[in-house]
This record gives structure tokens, sequence and C-alpha cells, in this order.
């Protein structure tokens, strides 16, 4: 992409209403724009980021045995009276009449909608386990939508549902979740810890929450710092080894780990002094099993072999797509801008072309751009008549990982300067026909 035909407005100057960094660095790069309280529109490099988070939740929950489906934003409220929570919920759920007097809502959730769709077609044990899950927008009405779309009330979330025959069938399901979950967030770059959690208005007796430490996050946290050093790492993981995956869950919850919600001040000090760790989170999951809440008020049923008809026995799983955007930059930044982790970049690498009316600077500026697309690479190539220093500033703030730098002094001595956004280095590269030592550079 060409920048100079791309969609990019950024902001010079830092937003007014920007308390947090992911919500000044989104605004100023250009990223989203507001639309109302809490309810923004996705611009093109935004929703890039968005889409490549969205592809990796998509692909680890499918490894995960979880089959994918999409629900509607709209709901019927008679679905949340069979399962007693229409008022429950409170005014966080948006509800409207429909033309015919018809009470709906925006779906904050879709516990009751999915039990709908598992009662209509699924009877009997044969056709049990059944993970389902989905990607859509939610909307809740926050008192105070803040922190752009780290607490907004439109936001884009996975959902996922799982049914079993029992609850040691569910736990292990709410195992797989764990993992699944602990997968995504290593393959984005982050660190988020499982903590046990309150369930709040989900239901359920059995809950975690995944919370990446950043000093801007709404919840207070407390923790064994062992429990910074668990990693999956590259290992495959056997999901229909229940055994297996226990131990790895195990693993990560037995260090202590809780929110405030929970937090038992006798068993934290139990923990030797200097392990014992406090500080914020920002929430960007939570995994729950309630049993058979919604599948009992709902008449969710199955036949076991005996004859005997029971509730199945469930679980919800959620991720905040949009809300790891800004997680992501909360722990991904500089006094420049955002750094981009490669696997959600929006860019595999940029062209900065420092004297755009240079012909050669052009031509060989051009000549990269076309190689590195033929060979699979997603590349923003600034053709700006702008100052370099003005160039510089820009792609440092949108956070490209990898900057490839065209100069005339560069031509002249037929070398290309490569500089990593992370951590600033760069090196020269020998100029050449095929300019394979870039595109291995850029694979790294």
């Amino acid at each position: 992409m060409y920048l100079s035909k791309y969609f990019l407005p950024i902001l010079k100057e830092n937003p007014s209403e920007a308390q947090i960094t992911s919500h000044r660095l989104m605004l100023r790069s250009g990223m989203i724009k507001q639309s109302s309280a809490g309810i923004y529109s996705w611009l093109p490099l935004g929703l890039k980021v968005l889409k490549k988070i969205e592809s990796i939740v998509i692909e680890e929950q499918i490894a995960a045995g979880h089959i994918p489906i999409l629900m509607p934003t709209i709901q019927s409220a008679e679905l949340w009276r069979e399962s007693k929570r229409l008022d429950d919920y409170g005014k966080e759920m948006l509800r409207f009449e429909d033309r015919h007097g018809r009470l709906m809502l925006y779906g904050p959730t879709n516990e009751e909608l999915v039990t709908d769709i598992f009662r209509s077609f699924i009877s009997s044990y044969k056709d049990l386990p059944k993970t389902l899950f989905h990607i859509q927008w939610k909307f809740r009405d926050e008192v105070r939508p803040r922190f752009g779309v780290m607490r907004g009330r439109e936001f884009f979330m996975k959902d996922g549902y799982s049914f079993d025959i029992d609850k040691k069938s569910a736990i292990h399901a709410y195992n797989r979740h764990m993992i699944s979950y602990l997968k995504t967030y290593e393959r984005l770059g982050l660190k988020a810890i499982p903590m046990k959690a309150d369930t709040g208005p989900i239901g359920g007796d059995y809950s975690h929450e995944f919370l990446v430490l950043a000093s801007t996050g709404e919840s207070q946290v407390f923790y064994d710092s062992n429990i910074s050093d668990l990693s999956l790492g590259d290992n495959h993981i056997e999901y229909d080894n229940s055994s297996n995956l226990k131990s790895i869950v195990n693993k990560f919850t037995t260090p202590y780990a809780r929110t405030d919600e929970t937090h038992d001040v006798t068993l934290f000090e139990k923990i030797p002094e200097n392990r014992r760790m406090s500080g914020r989170g920002i929430e960007v999951g939570q995994i729950f099993y309630f049993g058979t809440k919604y599948s009992e008020s709902m008449g969710a049923k199955i036949d076991l072999p005996n004859g005997k008809r029971i509730p199945v026995e469930m679980g919800s799983h959620g991720i905040g797509v949009s809300r790891l955007v800004g997680a992501l930059i909360e722990a991904n930044h500089d006094q420049h801008g955002i750094i981009w982790p490669k696997a959600v970049s929006p860019f595999d690498a940029v062209i900065i072309n420092l004297k755009q009316n240079d012909k050669k600077c052009h031509e060989i500026s051009i000549k990269i751009y076309d190689i590195l697309k033929v060979n699979g690479f997603d590349i923003l190539y600034d053709d700006r008549f702008e100052s370099v220093g003005a160039k510089f500033s820009s792609i440092d703030l949108i956070g490209i990982p990898i900057q490839i730098i065209v100069g005339p002094r560069g031509l002249s001595e037929g070398i290309l300067e490569i500089k990593s956004r992370k951590d600033g280095i760069r090196k020269n590269i020998p100029l050449s026909e095929n300019f394979l030592e870039l595109i291995n550079a850029i694979k790294i």
C-alpha cells in the first residue's frame, strides 16, 4: 500500500479526551474515531490490527476443537425471561421495542441464544461434547465509558459455549479453554495471568479472569511472582488428553493470583515475602463453568443411555478482541508511539523514501516494494512529499516493526538501512538485485 493513497488520518497533537496511553495513541495514529461516548469507528489501520487478532483467536479456538458459528447482535427478550436474567442484568442492557411492540435487546452476551440453538437440535448424549463459539459485536451501556476501546459500550468479543454430559466433562472443556486462551495470548506477545475471579452476572461457581499487568489497568491484582515465569512455549497441546490438560492448568493456577474481589489476605501472606506482588491489571478474557444454570431454566436437556433425561452441563468463555488492541498498546509502546508485535502489526514492514523527488530513490523503493509483495509481505511505502523528520515521526507513531530506509547517500554506497522499531537498532544491508538479504531480515 502506498501511504499517499492510504487513509491514515494522523493527529499531530494529543487528544484532550484521552486519559491513557492506548486511547491517546489509537486516536493519534488514526486507528479509530469516536462516534459517540464509548462507540468508535475502526479506521483502516485499526481494522487491520483488529482482524489479525481475530484471526489468531479463531485459529486457536479451532485447534482446541471448538466450532465457529455466528449469532445476531439483536436478541428477543423472551429468551432472557426464560433464563430469569432479563431483570437481573440491569441498565447495562440496551432494550427497545420493534415496530410490533416486541421487547428486543442488543446482546451483551449470548448464553440464552446459544442455549436455544442447542435445545433446538441436540437431545442425545451421543452428540456431546460440543463447543460453539463466535466473534461478534456486543453492547453494554456502561455508566462511564472511558479509556477508549478498553472500556467502551460497543466492543468486539469472542464468546464460546460448551455443552457436556456431566461435570467432569464440563471441567475438561473449561481446561481446554484456559489453555487455548493462554496459547492465544502468547501468540499475540502478551503475558496474561489467569486469576481466580468472581462470576458476576454470568453466574456459576467457577471462573478465571485473564489479566495483563499494566499500570493503567482497572483491576487491583495480587499474585505470586513465580507465575510470571510460566509459559506454554511451542509445545504441542493434546486437547483430548484430559489428564495432561489438567496438569498444565494446575501449573498455571496453583501459584496465588487473584483480583481484589477474590483476594484472600491470609493465603497471600503465606507466600514468601519476596514473591508477593501487587499491581494493576487489564482484563482481556474470562472463562466460566456454571453447570445447569441456563439449561435447567430453558429446558436444554439430553437423553442418557438409561432413558433418563437431564439438563446439559454448560460453560461460557470470552475474549475481548477489541480490548486486546488497547492492551497490546499498553504493553508495547515508548515515547514515540506504538511498537507492534510482529504477529499483529498492520504491515510487515514500511519503506521510507527519504527523498521522494530523487528518481533513483523512488525507483529503488518501488522495486523493493514489488519484490517484497511478490514474496508475500504486506508492505507500506511512505511515498509522501514530507520532510524526513515528519516521515520518521509518523512511522514511529504507527509502530510497524521493520523500517526500510532508502536515501541518496545509502544508495550511492550500495546499501539499504534497516531499523527495528522495537529496539531502534539500525543495520546496513547490501543493495542487491534480488534483495534476498532484505527478505531474510524481515522474516526474522
